[in-house]
């Protein structure tokens, strides 16, 4: 992968108290961004449970209330922080691995070019989208992790990708059993949403050797594990 960051700046927006009147709706859709933005920054800090709908108001320069009318209960502000990038994330991954699959000649597809169509897209918009790209990876990643409603949320958002990247998958390894393959993703999720966390675990472990900001470097390292991975684990005869 060689994607080179364009990290953009968010400008302070100001602050807008009660209902918004029909008339004014470019500015009912710059509100309602301005409420995700803050929303998605906190969550990603905090976590769900971490967050108040009054804290959200307040870093995003609106009375409470004008959350409430624009999202209801904060779980579907958080299911609408969620959506808006799963959505940009999904439809171009699976954009890239359709095209990786339609032109390359049958018989031909490897795991390597399957992983990088399918691992590209989010590593490119964490390297190049932005600071609300980067609070939504962290976001993503927590999420992951979350025994509360973590598989659910990222069911609802992510199955459908995952699902057409593990059939192409099975083109590529006409052997494999369906539990190792669900296996092998699932190894592959932790270290995707991990990675894309930047958390600076991996900077301390190596003592400095490895920087978890290099998404480039992650990026290329992570489509060889993968497909080394799924290769070992979907052998025949690899579960003994």
């Amino acid at each position: 992968m060689s994607i080179r960051d364009a990290a953009g700046s968010d400008e302070p927006r100001p602050a807008r108290r009660g209902r918004p009147p029909k008339a004014r709706a470019a500015g009912t859709g710059e509100t309602r961004e301005s409420i995700l933005d803050a929303a998605e920054d906190l969550f990603s800090k905090h976590g769900f449970y971490g967050v108040t709908i009054r804290e959200v108001a307040r870093e995003a320069g609106v009375d409470t209330a004008l959350v409430h009318y624009y999202f209801g209960a904060k779980r579907a502000l958080f299911d609408a922080v969620f959506l808006r990038r799963a959505e940009v994330w999904n439809n171009e991954r699976v954009d890239a691995i359709n095209r990786y699959a339609r032109e390359t000649p049958q018989g031909e597809m490897t795991l390597e070019g399957l992983l990088d169509a399918f691992l590209r897209p989010p590593f490119q918009w964490s390297l190049k989208g932005g600071p609300g790209w980067k609070h939504y990876s962290a976001l993503v990643a927590q999420t992951n992790a979350n025994p509360a409603f973590g598989g659910e949320t990222m069911a609802r958002y992510f199955d459908p990708a995952i699902r057409r990247l593990i059939e192409l998958i099975r083109q590529v390894l006409p052997d494999a059993r369906e539990v190792d393959l669900y296996w092998a993703y699932h190894n592959l999720s932790g270290a995707l949403t991990l990675t894309l966390g930047e958390t600076g675990r991996l900077d301390r472990l190596s003592g400095g050797l490895c920087r978890s900001g290099d998404l480039e470097t992650a990026g290329d390292y992570m489509v060889r594990f993968a497909a080394a991975g799924f290769r070992a684990v979907c052998a025949p005869g690899a579960s003994g």
